[in-house]
């Protein structure tokens, strides 16, 4: 969604107040967790749906319990 609406994080950053380390965390697929208030904060500045950003993998589910 970054590149589509041709923003950088640190422009992302500066316009929702979320830090550019985290930002990478969630950009990168590492988080473990996301607070409501972040990902609505991305969304309303991206005019993107939490879907457009989200995606379920039901393999890593399976990997991280075995």
């Amino acid at each position: 969604m970054l590149a589509l609406r041709k923003k950088s994080l640190k422009q992302l950053s500066e316009a929702t107040g979320i830090s550019i380390p985290n930002l990478s965390i969630l950009k990168t697929g590492k988080a473990r967790a996301i607070r409501f208030s972040t990902l609505c904060a991305i969304c309303r500045e991206l005019d993107c749906q939490p879907g457009d950003l989200l995606e379920f993998d039901a393999q890593a589910q399976v990997e991280q319990h075995v």
